[in-house]
C-alpha cells in the first residue's frame, strides 16, 4: 500500500538524474515547502538506484528525463517490477512537452520551466493519491470479479 502524505510528514524521495546541479536545485525547491521535511537519496542511473534502494525506502521517485530515453525506460520498468518500489509513484521532470515520453508506470510529469516549491509538492501529493486510487480500484475489481463469477455459476 502506498503511504499517505501529511503536511508535517517527512518525504523520502529518490531522485534519479545525470545532472547534480539540477538535482540540487530540485532539493532546494523541495526544502522550501512549508512544514515538510525532505529525506533524499541520489542516483544517476538504474544501477545506482538499486544501490540506494538497498538501504533507503522512498515514498516518491523523481526521474529527470535528461538521463535519456533508454535509461528512463529501463529505470521505470525496473522500478515497477522491483517489489520494494512497484507501488511507489514515479514523477518525471521534463524539459519540454514536445518530446515523446513513455507513459506506462509514470504517474506524473512536471515541466522544469514551471517548477516551484508548491507545484512540486502538490505534484508529489497528487501522485500518491492517484496511486492509492489505482490500488483501490484494482482491489475492488478483483473482489467484484469473483462475486460476478459466483453469480454466473449458480
Amino acid at each position: 500500500m502506498v503511504p499517505q502524505v501529511k503536511d508535517s510528514e517527512t518525504l523520502h524521495v529518490l531522485m534519479v538524474g545525470n545532472n547534480p546541479i539540477e538535482l540540487s536545485s530540485l532539493i532546494d525547491r523541495l526544502s522550501e515547502t512549508r512544514s515538510t521535511k525532505i529525506n533524499t537519496e541520489f542516483a544517476f542511473d538504474w544501477k545506482s538506484s538499486l544501490h540506494c534502494l538497498a538501504s533507503f525506502t522512498p515514498s516518491h521517485i523523481i526521474i529527470d528525463d535528461n538521463i535519456g530515453k533508454q535509461e528512463l525506460q529501463l529505470s521505470v520498468n525496473k522500478l515497477q517490477s522491483f517489489r520494494k518500489t512497484k507501488n511507489i509513484p514515479i514523477t518525471v521532470l521534463k524539459n519540454s512537452n514536445y518530446q515523446e515520453t513513455l507513459t506506462e508506470g509514470i504517474l506524473n510529469y512536471v515541466l522544469k520551466s514551471n517548477l516551484s516549491p508548491d507545484s512540486l509538492y502538490k505534484s508529489l501529493s497528487h501522485s500518491v493519491k492517484y496511486r492509492q486510487a489505482q490500488e483501490y480500484l484494482q482491489l475492488a475489481f478483483k473482489k467484484r470479479k469473483s462475486q460476478l463469477a459466483k453469480l454466473l455459476h449458480l
